[in-house]
């Protein structure tokens, strides 16, 4: 059994930067890979980044390529988002999960966080 908490959400204004965390529990965290997905009032969750095992493989969703990073320290069990020249369009609440299987559909991930609340103001 793996749990997920994200943090590090907030306000902030167009332009600026947020960095968030997820810290997971359970000595597997390093076999799964890893995910953070978004859902904006009113629209479908959407996948945003995908980092593998190891670290060494990485995807990025076109609306963010450029502006976000994914990373993870296995040793710490955390992985984290780091978020710049952030846009309106981001508002969301951000999840991060994990699985076996990963991938950039929503059901190759097993355990997910409880969300954290991202507003972006023009």
């Amino acid at each position: 059994q793996v749990q997920l908490v994200e943090s590090g959400g907030g306000l902030v204004q167009a332009g600026g930067s947020l960095r968030l965390s997820c810290a997971a529990s359970g000595r597997t965290f390093s076999t799964y890979a890893m995910g953070w997905f978004r859902q904006a009032p009113g629209k479908d969750r959407e996948l945003v980044t995908i980092i593998n095992w190891s670290g060494s493989r990485t995807y990025y969703a076109d609306s963010v390529k450029g502006r976000f990073t994914i990373s993870r320290d296995n040793v710490k069990n955390m992985g984290y988002l780091q978020m710049n020249s952030l846009k309106p369009e981001d508002t969301a609440v951000y999840y991060c999960a994990v699985g076996r299987t990963g991938g950039i559909m929503a059901s190759g991930y097993d355990y997910w966080g409880q969300g954290t609340q991202v507003t972006v103001s023009s």
